[in-house]
């Protein structure tokens, strides 16, 4: 297969994928006709900004939302972050019996969907009173992040050489301040990795956010969705502007730490 076959087929699995992208936003700039229209209209005939005048820009719930999901997918990003670093460094560094079992749990609990998780949570998080709040929703997005966390980091860790820490610990480091000063910053692509997928988890979340939250105050983006959706209608304009500013600061995310999360993959797969 010659090169520039490579590219031309690439280059239309690429198109492919990226076009429900495409669709979501065109449409957005659509009347309901237009949605509607057959066949399809791949442009918009006449582009209008009624929908995201009138569902978008005058509706103040929109950006209460999106402040609603940044602030879990963050909560979720940090506390992921803090547990599943050291975990998976003492994993990696350190012989601790029961170590294997810990990694067959995690791994194991990969396989697990977030749905058969959501009832027990609500269980416990509404005797504890945690639901409908913030706390709550971080909480079990970090349930499902966390052992994919550790499982990413893990390689990361462990292809650092102990040499560095033993060395760090001879210049009067505490084995806390060697981890935090040395390790990290060399585990940098992979803890951005780690962090990265964990805030798209939590920004992406719609079963726990269905299954804890009642209060319209604290739901996030995804469950903002059912807003343009009733018994007997779909505002499928509204819906696609709505999906399109949700879409936005996942990406601009991933745009701003690319590099560290390529690099954070393919370094986790390099040692076991």
């Amino acid at each position: 297969m010659t090169s520039k076959l490579r590219t031309v087929i690439g280059l239309l699995l690429v198109a492919g994928y990226l076009f429900p992208i495409y669709w979501m936003v065109t449409a957005s700039f659509k009347t309901q006709a237009d949605i509607r229209a057959v066949p399809p209209q791949l442009v918009p005939s006449s582009p209008e900004l009624t929908t995201w005048r009138e569902r978008i820009f005058s509706d103040p719930r929109v950006p209460h939302y999106v402040t609603n999901s940044f602030i879990v997918a963050t909560g979720t990003m940090l506390l992921t972050v803090l547990l599943a670093a050291p975990a998976a460094y003492a994993l990696a560094r350190f012989r601790l019996r029961g170590r294997g079992f810990v990694m067959f749990f995690c791994l194991g609990s990969l396989m697990f969907p977030a749905i058969m998780l959501a009832t027990p949570l609500f269980v416990i998080f509404n005797r504890l009173e945690l639901t409908d709040t913030y706390l709550g929703l971080v909480l079990a997005d970090s349930t499902l992040a966390l052992p994919y966390a550790i499982v990413l980091l893990r390689p990361t860790f462990a292809k650092i050489p102990a040499e560095y820490t033993e060395a760090a610990l001879i210049d009067g480091c505490s084995p806390l301040r060697a981890f935090a000063s040395v390790v990290l910053p060399l585990a940098k692509p992979g803890v951005a990795t780690v962090a990265v997928l964990s805030f798209l988890w939590g920004w992406g979340d719609l079963v726990f956010a269905l299954t804890l939250v009642n209060d319209d105050a604290k739901r996030p983006v995804t469950t903002g969705l059912w807003a343009f959706f009733g018994a007997n209608t779909a505002d499928w304009g509204g819906a696609m502007a709505f999906a399109t500013i949700a879409m936005l600061p996942p990406l601009l995310v991933f745009l701003l730490f690319q590099r560290l999360v390529v690099a954070g993959v393919g370094a986790g797969g390099l040692k076991g």
